[in-house]
């Protein structure tokens, strides 16, 4: 299958593996990084640990129910906590990606706030992207500063780690992903020259409504 490709009849672990692989393609993720994961109906699926995303196979993605348990001929990401806590706190979320992209872990290495110096900011739901406190990854710790970190947000950092984002489906989550990856290039960027002139509470406020309406409408029919 294609990383590039959406088929009309695409399975829910098909989808999990084409967008995995796009992370890979655009350099989101590398190796056996990050992880991916779709809510459907009963829990979710997950992509497995240890895996390059290039060498998945729907067979490989692993189901879970809310309740922790997997079932496959694979375990799951050793990161499905925060994927299953997000899911059960967050109705909105229907799907989540976890990616190590450079510029957005360079800035969680710097345990670094994004604020807001572009007005894009506001695509992921406040005025600021948070960065979530070190935890270890994998465990119950990580997962709560996670969902902290995301309350009213689509997207946080996680401290001396990466980014996560969450969309209403997995196709949204992933261009969620690249805005962020981007944003955090733009915000390195700007601070290699000085200090960003940030927009106030008053200018993102005004966006936040203008989003509202963001996005291409449907076609509306003639009477």
């Amino acid at each position: 299958m294609s990383a590039g490709v959406n088929p009309a009849h695409e399975t829910p672990a098909e989808s999990v593996v084409r967008i995995a692989r796009k992370l890979d393609c655009s350099n989101l993720n590398r190796g056996t990084a990050g992880n991916v994961s779709l809510r459907v109906s009963g829990g979710f699926l997950v992509t497995p640990t240890g895996m390059p995303a290039g060498q998945l196979d729907p067979e490989d993605i692993v189901s879970m129910t809310l309740d922790g348990k997997a079932h496959g001929r694979l375990m799951p990401s050793s990161e499905w906590r925060f994927h299953r806590d997000i899911y059960a706190a967050r109705p909105d979320a229907g799907a989540v990606l976890h990616a190590h992209s450079p510029f957005a872990t360079a800035l969680a290495c710097l345990r670094r706030e994004i604020p807001p110096f572009h007005y894009m900011i506001a695509r992921f739901g406040g005025s600021t992207i948070r960065c979530a406190r070190y935890a270890t990854f994998g465990t119950q710790a990580l997962s709560d500063a996670a969902l902290e970190a995301l309350q009213d947000r689509k997207a946080c950092l996680l401290g001396n780690h990466g980014m996560i984002v969450i969309g209403k489906n997995i196709d949204q989550a992933y261009a969620l992903a690249i805005e962020l990856e981007a944003l955090c290039e733009q915000y390195w960027r700007a601070c290699q020259l000085g200090e960003p002139v940030l927009l106030t509470e008053t200018q993102m406020a005004e966006v936040m409504t203008s989003f509202t309406h963001y996005g291409q409408p449907r076609k509306i029919s003639n009477p």
